[in-house]
């Protein structure tokens, strides 16, 4: 399979060791010193699109593979407010587009056991709900993709839960059905 990558950082580089590790070919390494032309040509020359980079760029960059008809996954989080136009575009267009907040087989075993904690704790309401996230120091973005997904389906599970707040954002008063993270 030829892939390029849009964005070649930390993830980026981690996605080529393995791809080509099993055999795989890299059609591009895509950064932001890349001119529009040369995108354009990695993109054409590759089968699938693989975006990791920033909140800022990735729907750009989403969107300039799905333009020139190629599937595209992303892991980028931060940008989901586009999220129904990259899905209108695909239904209407019949493209390919897979997102997740975090690939990583044992995050996503997390969500399924964080999905069943939430719906034990929801029928015991003197039980408070919070979550702690902590990265590592390169982590640009808080909160998390992952703590987001965590959130959301704690809300899902929990009706009681109004909302969440990061610890960023929250203040001295705050409400006992707002999830804290």
């Amino acid at each position: 399979m030829k892939i390029c990558l849009l964005g070649y950082g930390q993830m980026g580089q981690k996605i080529e060791e393995i791809a080509l590790s099993r055999g795989h070919e890299i059609t591009g390494r895509i950064n932001s010193h890349h001119t529009k032309e040369e995108r354009k040509s990695f993109i054409e020359a590759s089968d699938v699109v693989i975006e990791f980079t920033t909140p800022a760029t990735a729907f750009s960059n989403i969107m300039d593979g799905l333009y020139l008809g190629k599937p595209v996954v992303c892991g980028t989080t931060g940008w989901l407010h586009r999220l129904d136009e990259v899905k209108f575009w695909v239904e209407s267009n019949q493209g390919s587009f897979l997102y997740g907040t975090n690939f990583s087989l044992g995050v996503n075993l997390f969500f399924k056991i964080n999905s069943y904690a939430a719906q034990l704790f929801s029928k015991y309401h003197s039980y408070e709900v919070s979550m702690t996230e902590i990265h590592h120091e390169r982590k640009k973005d808080f909160p998390s993709g992952t703590a987001i997904t965590l959130a959301e389906t704690i809300l899902h599970e929990i009706p009681r839960m109004q909302g969440y707040e990061s610890e960023i954002n929250s203040s001295a008063h705050a409400k006992s059905d707002t999830l804290h993270i």
